[in-house]
């Protein structure tokens, strides 16, 4: 077995956004080296070394110049780094990341897993195997498109998906029929062989006409309140979750989206890789990026205590496009903070929104005054201009 990573080692990251994975890395203790699409001001200021990578956020990252790029922050990095992890911007692409493996050791999901984990069809043949409740999936034309969804294969943010149309899925594409049910997210550490629940966060959308799913934010409780899911159904979601794990292999840290009503549970997808609850789940005493890479390298981490408090994290979406962002004093509460001079089109992610707090209640009620600040401050930039 591979050995452990060591303080102040090299690590590369590539994702759509890399931020919070960079901030991960630093209070792992590891040196971050970045590829992503947005090269925020927090990203480059947590960064040893950046490269822009090129793509369109929710379609995933471009193949073309991407290793050349993790290449050259390998050779930046002066020592061998100790891998590299990906984080979204990679569902549909098992064959790039087997490019990158050939160079660069990779800490997370194997392409093989990915490949049968975000294959619609290929995925919802291993539930049915498994006995996993899951929503029935099709490429076919559809008689009535009612109670259907029309969602990219292997697309992330929520941005993707549609009420279903006339005719067949168009390409890349595939229909999932409705379930209700609030949207919850199970995170779990995988080593290839068996898994084990980390936390359970409570997540909610923002709704625009033409994205009417799109993702917003997540919450995880504070210790003390009632768990987010019944006992019973923790249990089994986490034997899902442990069939899923056994057969494909997975390993890292990932997350399990799962539509939850009064009648039971739907496992909607698997995400297999560090997500968008990374900020919110990382405050334990271990950092979750040395635990992602102790189960990537075959030991499964010991779970540790949620923290007493709650905490939330919400995306703001631009308001207005910025083009360019004008100077802003962003406040400490603000993360993916762009930079001035940066390209922001309007319904695009501008920042994300972080909160603490006592509870649920007063977190959520926290991060409603944060961004309604950051709102007003917004505008008062606008007008001042």
């Amino acid at each position: 077995m591979s050995r452990s990573p060591r303080h102040g080692e090299a690590i590369l990251i590539a994702a759509q956004s890399g931020r919070a994975l960079a901030l991960a890395a630093r209070r792992a203790g590891l040196r971050p080296y970045v590829l992503d699409l947005f090269g925020d001001a927090d990203t480059l200021a947590l960064a040893e070394g950046y490269r822009p990578a090129t793509g369109r956020f929710g379609d995933g990252l471009a193949g073309e110049g991407l290793l050349a790029g993790l290449d050259s922050l390998a050779a930046l990095a002066g020592r061998s780094p100790i891998g590299i992890v990906l984080g979204s911007g990679f569902e549909t692409a098992p064959g790039l990341m087997e490019r990158i493996g050939r160079s660069h050791r990779l800490l997370g999901a194997t392409p093989d897993s990915v490949r049968t984990l975000k294959d619609p069809l290929a995925f919802a043949a291993l539930c049915a195997r498994l006995s996993i409740p899951h929503p029935e999936v099709t490429r076919a034309p559809l008689a009535d498109r009612s109670d259907w969804l029309v969602k990219r294969a292997g697309g992330s943010g929520g941005s993707h998906i549609r009420p279903a149309g006339m005719g067949g899925a168009p390409p890349g594409a595939y229909f999932q029929r409705r379930v209700g049910g609030y949207a919850r997210a199970v995170a779990f550490l995988a080593d290839g062989r068996e898994a084990a629940i980390l936390a359970t966060t409570e997540q909610w959308s923002a709704p625009s006409p033409l994205r009417p799913f799109r993702y917003a934010g997540a919450l995880e409780r504070a210790a003390h309140e009632a768990p987010i899911l019944t006992a019973a159904t923790l249990v089994g979601i986490g034997a899902a979750i442990a069939g899923i794990v056994a057969e494909t292999g997975l390993c890292g840290l990932g997350s399990a989206d799962i539509l939850v009503s009064e009648d039971g549970w739907w496992l909607s997808e698997i995400n297999p890789r560090p997500g968008a609850t990374l900020d919110i789940l990382d405050r334990r005493h271990t950092p979750l990026l040395a635990a992602h890479i102790e189960a990537s390298l075959g030991v499964l981490p010991r779970i540790e205590a949620a923290p007493v408090d709650a905490a939330a994290t919400e995306i703001c979406y631009a308001a207005a496009g910025y083009a360019p962002m004008p100077p802003f004093d962003w406040p400490d509460f603000v993360r993916d903070r762009p930079q001035s001079g940066a390209c922001v089109p309007r319904d695009a992610p501008l920042c994300t929104v972080f909160a603490t707090g006592p509870d649920s209640a007063a977190t959520r009620d926290l991060l409603r005054v944060r961004a309604a600040t950051l709102r007003t401050l917004l505008a008062t930039t606008e007008e001042a201009r």
